[in-house]
């Protein structure tokens, strides 16, 4: 079972994340005698910003996106088209209105790129891993997540929920495309039975993260309060895409109460991938003793700061990651336990900062983040995204696990 998550980035952050699905797939193995790949077992994907374009799409199609997202997307002047567009005549006229913005654009794009998909469609698709996109509530600076148990927080219905409008949500750059909005119907329904009820009941046991998971949980549920949710680009609260679920996982308490719902003894190997796009800073402000120039400053702030986030998310998903190793070691095989006897976990980070070749890693810490790349970039961004994820050693960990999940007899 395995879970991946792709960070922002813009297309930068799709042809890396791109790179590393390949090299999934690419990942060949046997279980219970059958041939299969990682990717085979994807049973979430995670995406923010740039990441959930790629998301999105592999979880509309499937093994058809390693093929079709880089003509289809990657590889076309979506900017400038989408500049040319808002300049129409008739797109000028309908961006007067105050509920009309530049998001909207670019929802109708990607609708396109998902040919009209929404979440029930990927639902329904057979085989298709669970989806989660991220977006920020504007007002509070809270993640928004466009799951089943945030939509039924606010009354509505995530299965008629385009795939568009969530990734355009998620993709919504403050400042340079406008907020995409969503009615809040809490009021109209009776509150679902959630990780948060058991929080409230269960004052005791709260960490920080519970308690700021039950807070937003309640603010999302107060539509007196709160009956717009204005939303913007997801990277602004976690830009690696993976904060919200670790809260949420650490929230149930245990390893087990995640998995309640599998049958005992069947998860033998739990892998998370993390892809983390984030481009280095152009120019380090501590450098010289000029007074950094507006430009510098904004820059830095952007991007410094979303480096440090990220590196507090992967501080804390190496803490968690050690408490659940040390509980599936402690419960693997035991009666109940959806563990079986050999079950292991396995976190992997893939990052642009691990590209093995020094030229081609500096060339692509500077590819613009932005909806459109060039050509050359999205090649070698996809070559480093393979290349990150072999020369990874957790990965030569798994690597080794596989082999030796292969090699076990088949039971008869």
């Amino acid at each position: 079972m395995m879970a991946v998550t792709l960070s922002g980035g813009g297309a930068r952050a799709a042809a890396f994340g791109l790179g590393v699905l390949r090299e999934l797939k690419a990942t060949a193995f046997t279980l219970d005698g059958q041939p299969t790949t990682l990717l085979d077992h994807t049973a979430m994907i995670s995406g923010v910003s740039g990441g959930s374009i790629l998301a999105a799409h592999f979880a509309a199609f499937g093994d058809e996106t390693l093929d079709r997202f880089e003509p289809d997307f990657l590889l076309l002047p979506v900017e400038s088209r989408l500049i040319r567009e808002a300049l129409w005549p008739q797109r000028l006229y309908r961006l007067t209105s105050p509920w009309y913005g530049r998001s909207q654009i670019l929802a109708q794009r990607f609708d396109e790129l998902f040919q009209g998909r929404t979440f029930a469609d990927v639902r329904r698709r057979p085989g298709a891993p669970e989806l989660m996109i991220t977006a920020t509530d504007l007002t509070s600076g809270a993640p928004f997540d466009f799951t089943v148990e945030q939509f039924q927080r606010i009354c509505s219905d995530l299965d008629a929920t385009p795939l568009s409008f969530a990734v355009a949500a998620s993709s919504a750059v403050p400042l340079l495309l406008s907020p995409v909005t969503l009615q809040n119907h809490a009021d109209a329904c009776p509150r679902p039975a959630s990780a948060s009820a058991t929080l409230a009941a269960n004052p005791e046991d709260q960490s920080y993260r519970s308690r700021m998971l039950q807070r937003t949980a309640e603010a999302f549920g107060n539509a007196r309060d709160k009956p717009f949710i204005h939303l913007v680009d997801g990277g602004v609260t976690d830009n690696l895409g993976v904060r919200l679920m670790l809260d949420r996982m650490v929230t149930l308490g245990s390893m087990s109460a995640n998995f309640a719902d599998v049958k005992p003894g069947t998860i033998r190997r739990l892998v998370l991938v993390t892809v983390n796009s984030e481009r280095g800073l152009t120019e380090r402000v501590d450098k010289s003793d000029r007074v950094p120039t507006t430009t510098q400053v904004l820059e830095t702030l952007i991007f410094g700061a979303a480096s440090r986030e990220t590196e507090i998310t992967l501080g804390l998903l190496n803490d968690d990651t050690q408490r659940w190793r040390a509980e599936i070691e402690r419960t693997r095989g035991q009666p109940g336990s959806p563990f079986a006897a050999d079950a292991e976990i396995h976190v992997i980070n893939v990052s642009l900062h691990d590209v093995p070749d020094d030229k081609m890693r500096h060339s692509l810490l500077r590819v613009p983040t932005a909806f459109t790349i060039e050509a050359v970039d999205v090649q070698d961004l996809q070559q480093a995204g393979a290349q990150a994820l072999r020369v990874s050693p957790t990965y030569q960990r798994l690597l080794e696990s596989l082999s030796r999940l292969s090699s076990i007899p088949t039971a008869r």
